[in-house]
């Protein structure tokens, strides 16, 4: 493995990364709100899935094809970006459901699965994680060290994505303890039907609209 000079670096930049407020702690924050704790839990697996998805890809170099040819880049983001719109206007329409179902009218366990199935879609539809990997994880690789590059990106890798769905998680709880208070008013758990799917739909205007 890369040597302390590097590793302490490397840890210190992925906890800031983590933590720092971004489109992954809200998209986690909207599914909790649309399916509720259990939903933003497998939310959170799914987006870990769909990371370790472009740890691999960018251990196996497959990630440096956003970097060659731009029209993939292009392809993919607007993809991702389109559903993230089309989950966000679903969850709008929905009306508010009453128990056990969620508040976009699907039985509580069938809407968690949905989680986990769409986060990993966003996440894996996202081209720009996929390039944050093959930027970041290079720079704390140790050519000299006895692990090879290949496998140094994948351990590398797995504790960034570690990070990330630990913050993913945090939010997830914050969310959920927050919802238990509005949950009794019918008004209320409409607002946050409304706002969760606003969250999704300008998550997926950001992502369409941004250059990077």
């Amino acid at each position: 493995m890369p040597a302390l000079d590097l590793l302490l670096p490397f840890a210190i930049a992925s906890v800031l990364f983590a933590i720092m407020p971004g489109p992954a702690l809200l998209y986690t924050a909207a599914q909790t709100m649309a399916h509720g704790k259990k939903g933003g839990l497998l939310a959170v697996l799914g987006i870990h899935v769909g990371g370790l998805a472009h740890v691999i890809a960018a251990a196996a170099g497959l990630s440096a094809v956003f970097k060659l040819v731009p029209e993939a880049y292009v392809v993919v983001k607007v993809l991702g970006a389109l559903y993230l719109v089309w989950m966000g206007i679903g969850l709008i329409r929905q009306k508010v459901a009453n128990t056990p179902a969620d508040m976009t009218g699907v039985p509580v366990a069938r809407s968690a699965k949905r989680a986990f199935f769409q986060s990993v879609t966003v996440e894996v539809l996202n081209p720009k994680t996929a390039l944050f990997f093959l930027a970041f994880l290079p720079q704390f690789v140790d050519p000299a060290a006895t692990f090879p590059i290949w496998l140094q990106l994948l351990i590398l890798g797995f504790v960034v994505n570690l990070a990330f769905s630990s913050a993913d998680l945090f939010t997830v709880f914050v969310t959920s303890a927050v919802m238990r208070t509005l949950r009794q008013s019918q008004r209320a758990q409409r607002a946050l039907r409304y706002l969760g799917g606003s969250i999704l739909v300008g998550l997926g205007a950001h992502l369409a609209i941004s250059r990077t």
